[in-house]
């Protein structure tokens, strides 16, 4: 069994140090490996990343803040995209959002993805490498039902319908989701807890929150019977749904995942996609033992807790199974933080930390976000790197770790990491950075510090029909409040003109940009 050779290694070494011999190698033993994507999480929410900036801590984050010390964590990441199913996309794929069919906007959770059937994706890489995979959580890059005539014909909504709460779906089997997209186990929430449908699934099958569950519509006047904080719109669901009981279900679900398959002869590929922060905000009475409603000053912040406390049971199981050593950690998020609750701001915490702005907006803290690698034994402890990287570039860096070839036609802006973990003295990431802004459809290019927003087109939403509407300098400049915009500054019209080429070229010509082999 993997996980007692690992023992037995740890074991031996231990002992080969007390009679002062040569440690031995270990070999052949692939590492298990968990992706963990927070909702909405900024760098500020994250106490270890806030205590960079400034000693007012609202909120303690100790799990996460422990896997920062333990591993290395980067201070100059960002999330593809400032929205939350682009950017998922992206991290999905390898892939910058322009290069999808459908490159703006949030995808319907009843909808099939626009994911490529032959398209490379986190599943289907680690699948390669002959991992058990594993996704859990939220989805929200298209899921596909039949329709209620036929059950075994993915429903195509059109715009007319997609306002019907009442579309005529059959929601209790997924036709096309995270099976088809390389995983071989999923208990997924298509859209989330925040958009229709109201339910959970396991293997594609309905998961009744009750024995007697039923299907019915979820509107408004349910949801305020929850006291929920916010509401989308109406549609089916489970008859029990409720957002609060997600978190500890979604946890409980993982860790019983990683005590099942921990001594298999395979390793594990997780992809953990929490649905904490979003809205509603729902915190759970407790998980865990520990207690979570209430005991922050806002429910938004009690959903930060409920996160962390999310970490702790994924890394408290690997401990328990003895299979910590040998397994790969990343943890960030899908875009910036989120700024939506005033007792959150009332309360001092800054859910982007130093950095103006949050999610769905261009500035740094709608994309800057964390990013936490820990590898024991391979990477150091609390290393801080602030190379540029992108969520996208775990694709590709799960590639480099798994030892497994790319060709250029895959995770096309994929850059593998694994060099600058091991903390290499020639390691490279991005020359430049692309980041989609969120609905205002602005698009970022960032080229060593220097950072040029543009306006796309909002009608045609045509990359190559836009115009630059901010520059600023980021060498000298990252404050608050992003203040000092030379987009009309004589002296810098020569950094527009390079950025805005080097965009409109770039995206035209849907160029290779990864780094595959580092």
């Amino acid at each position: 069994m993997k996980s007692h050779k690992m023992k037995s290694w740890v074991l031996l070494n231990a002992l080969c140090m007390m009679l002062g011999v040569e440690a031995i190698a270990q070999t052949n033993i692939k590492p298990n490996v968990i992706v963990v994507l927070a909702d909405d999480i900024g760098t500020g929410d994250i106490s270890h990343y806030r205590r960079l900036h400034s000693n007012n801590i609202i909120l303690e984050t100790p799990n996460i803040d422990n896997l920062a010390t333990q591993g290395m964590f980067f201070t100059n990441a960002h999330s593809p995209a400032a929205l939350c199913a682009t950017s998922r996309y992206s991290i999905m794929t390898g892939n910058y959002c322009y290069r999808s069919e459908l490159p703006w906007g949030v995808w319907s959770g009843v909808t099939k993805s626009v994911i490529k059937e032959n398209q490379m994706t986190l599943g289907r890489l680690m699948k390669q490498a002959n991992y058990n995979t594993a996704f859990f959580g939220k989805w929200h890059i298209g899921t596909a039902f039949g329709g209620t005539d036929n059950p075994e014909e993915i429903f195509v909504t059109n715009k007319r319908e997609k306002s019907n709460p009442r579309l005529p779906i059959d929601i209790r089997r997924i036709l096309h989701g995270p099976t088809q997209l390389g995983f071989d186990y999923n208990f997924v929430l298509p859209a989330g807890i925040q958009n229709v449908p109201y339910a959970i699934y396991e293997n594609d099958q309905w998961f009744k929150l009750r024995k007697n569950s039923t299907i019915k519509v979820i509107d408004k006047v349910y949801m305020d019977s929850l006291k929920t904080d916010h509401f989308n719109k109406p549609g089916y669901g489970d008859s029990y749904w409720n957002p609060s009981e997600i978190g500890p279900l979604l946890a409980n679900k993982a860790v019983d995942y990683i005590a099942e398959n921990a001594h298999k002869k395979d390793p594990f590929f997780m992809y953990y996609c929490s649905q904490a922060v979003h809205t509603p905000h729902a915190p759970p009475i407790e998980i865990n033992g520990v207690k979570i409603k209430g005991t922050t000053p806002s429910r938004h912040m009690d959903m930060i807790k409920e996160l962390d406390q999310q970490v702790g049971m994924l890394v408290a199981e690997l401990k328990k199974q003895g299979v910590y050593e040998n397994t790969v950690i990343i943890f960030t998020s899908d875009n910036g933080g989120l700024l939506v609750d005033k007792d959150t701001a009332k309360s001092g915490h800054k859910v982007s930390g130093i950095y103006r702005g949050s999610k769905n907006l261009p500035y740094e803290g709608g994309h800057r976000v964390p990013f936490i690698a820990v590898w024991p034994g391979e990477i150091n402890e609390n290393i801080n790197s602030d190379k540029p990287i992108i969520g996208l570039d775990i694709l590709a860096t799960l590639a480099g770790i798994t030892k497994q070839e790319l060709s250029e036609k895959v995770a096309q802006d994929s850059y593998n990491l694994l060099p600058v973990l091991k903390e290499k003295k020639s390691a490279k990431t991005h020359d430049f950075m692309f980041i989609q802004g969120g609905a205002n459809k602005e698009f970022v290019i960032n080229d060593q510090g220097w950072k040029l927003i543009i306006q796309v087109n909002k009608k045609t939403l045509d990359f190559e029909n836009s115009t630059p509407i901010a520059l600023f300098n980021l060498n000298d400049n990252i404050t608050e409040d992003e203040s000092k915009n030379y987009i009309d500054h004589p002296k810098y019209q020569k950094e527009v003109e390079e950025l805005f080429k080097k965009y409109k070229e770039t995206i035209a010509s849907k160029v290779y940009l990864g780094k595959h082999k580092l």
